[in-house]
């Protein structure tokens, strides 16, 4: 019970209270002494005011009103002259005067703190202000013993009120946080176990109700957390249900392929010169598709190949893609233009190479002609210590806000409408196997640059 909430507010609130109560407790005791020894003066009094009406008095009916006085004398100032009226004998000497005419709370405190500690029965002599004004003063001689006896039955009875006020209010303070905190907490937690035993339920998301403020936007920020996770869920489970059907078709897709490689053979052997010319590069074509689809699969068992690093030749690749760019391009006037150096050379997987830059140059012509205007895209490359820069840039209209905020983000970075994000996607994938990187240098109404980073072995 000590580790839980409720139980832990139970014995601070005790704690405090009990805190408090010695607080008052001092200032309580020293009260009742004064009240203590006030009683005892006026006691003394009305003894004397007896023997002043009777001065026939014995001996033994002046001990009796000494006896219930609980003093040893009674010393009464009236009109300048101080008169022993009542007196017995006392078996002690005076030990300490105290006057509570003009006495402060300091002093007061401070004398039944002593008195308190003192176990030794005194005699005291204390002085005061008769009852009314039946005198200048009025003075007593007593005993400490009886009067620290009543104070320690004062403190304990103060002590035992304290203890019954501390676990009442305990008990209440209790009762309160189970039911304003502990348990809008447990139902938190309950929602929060029922959620996470199916998170993709939409029913389970918790609905905020409580009425404490704090605990409100801990439910409301809850709510958010738990929307959005069921909705990540969600896509994740359409992601992997759209990489099954892309697996199976690009195996299927593969096999299609193949027959068609084979069928490649027999064109090569044609004597038309435009088809020998074209035929080397519909094999390319072909020979890629295939890659591209065996590629896909290893990536849906996640067993993406590590790219085999050689020696490529960048001038070549960028030819092919323009080329096959050339051949897709609509009626719009887009130059591609290659400015690199002649043979200039990367230590890369040519076909991963292939599909980064024929991603890059493709969304850059798609740009332009989304935009209906004439353009350029141009492919440059330089050689940076042990590092090679690829530029791809254009003179487009620029990528847009959100496609810039999700560039290489599958399903979210798409640029232009229809699009699917997937493209930039598996290019910085690719760049990352091969310890390089993809950056966007800059995106305005000027342009689109981005820029390929790899290095190079020494």
């Amino acid at each position: 019970m000590l580790n839980s909430l409720s139980g832990r507010f139970l014995v601070l609130t005790i704690i405090f209270v009990m805190l408090a109560e010695i607080l008052i407790f001092v200032p309580s005791i020293a009260r009742f002494r004064e009240d203590y020894l006030l009683s005892r003066l006026e006691r003394g009094q009305i003894a004397s005011l007896a023997l002043l009406a009777d001065d026939m008095i014995d001996a033994d009916l002046e001990e009796e009103l000494l006896r219930n006085a609980e003093v040893f004398n009674v010393v009464l100032r009236r009109d300048e002259a101080r008169q022993l009226i009542l007196s017995a004998p006392m078996p002690k000497p005076i030990y300490a005067t105290y006057d509570l005419r003009n006495a402060s709370a300091f002093v007061l405190i401070r004398d039944a703190t002593a008195r308190l500690f003192d176990t030794e029965d005194r005699v005291i002599r204390v002085i005061g202000n008769p009852v009314r004004e039946a005198g200048l003063l009025i003075e007593v001689s007593m005993e400490t013993g009886p009067l620290r006896a009543a104070m320690i039955d004062y403190g304990l009875r103060i002590l035992l009120l304290s203890a019954v006020i501390s676990v009442f209010t305990a008990v209440l303070l209790f009762l309160a946080v189970q039911l304003l905190l502990v348990r809008p907490i447990k139902r938190v937690v309950g929602d929060i176990q029922a959620y996470a035993a199916n998170p993709e339920d939409a029913h389970r998301i918790i609905q905020p109700s409580a009425s404490v403020s704090e605990l409100r936007e801990a439910e409301d920020a809850l709510q958010k957390l738990e929307t959005q996770l069921t909705s990540a869920l969600k896509q994740k489970e359409r992601l992997a249900q759209l990489g099954s059907a892309v697996a199976k078709i690009s195996h299927d897709l593969r096999n299609i392929l193949t027959s068609a490689q084979l069928f490649t053979d027999r064109i090569e052997m044609s004597e038309d010169p435009t088809v020998k010319r074209m035929a080397p590069k519909l094999v390319g074509s072909i020979s890629r598709a295939v890659k591209l689809c065996e590629t896909t699969l290893a990536f849906g068992k996640a067993e993406e190949p590590a790219p085999r690093l050689t020696k490529v030749k960048l001038n070549e690749i960028i030819e092919d893609v323009f080329e096959a760019e050339q051949l897709t391009r609509s009626d719009g006037e887009i130059s591609f233009v290659d400015d690199l150096p002649q043979n200039f050379t990367v230590d890369a997987d040519s076909e991963q190479l292939y599909r980064v830059i024929s991603n890059l140059v493709r969304n850059a012509r798609q740009a332009l002609e989304t935009a209906n205007q004439s353009g350029e895209v141009r492919v440059s490359a330089t050689n940076i210590q042990n590092a090679v820069e690829i530029r791809v840039s254009d003179t487009g209209p620029g990528l847009p806000e959100k496609a810039r905020k999700h560039l290489f983000e599958a399903f979210h970075g798409g640029a232009r409408k229809g699009g699917s994000g997937l493209g930039l996607a598996i290019a910085a994938e690719l760049i990352r196997g091969h310890g390089g990187a993809l950056i966007l240098e800059r995106s305005d109404q000027e342009g689109t640059s981005f820029l390929i980073r790899l290095s190079q072995a020494k």
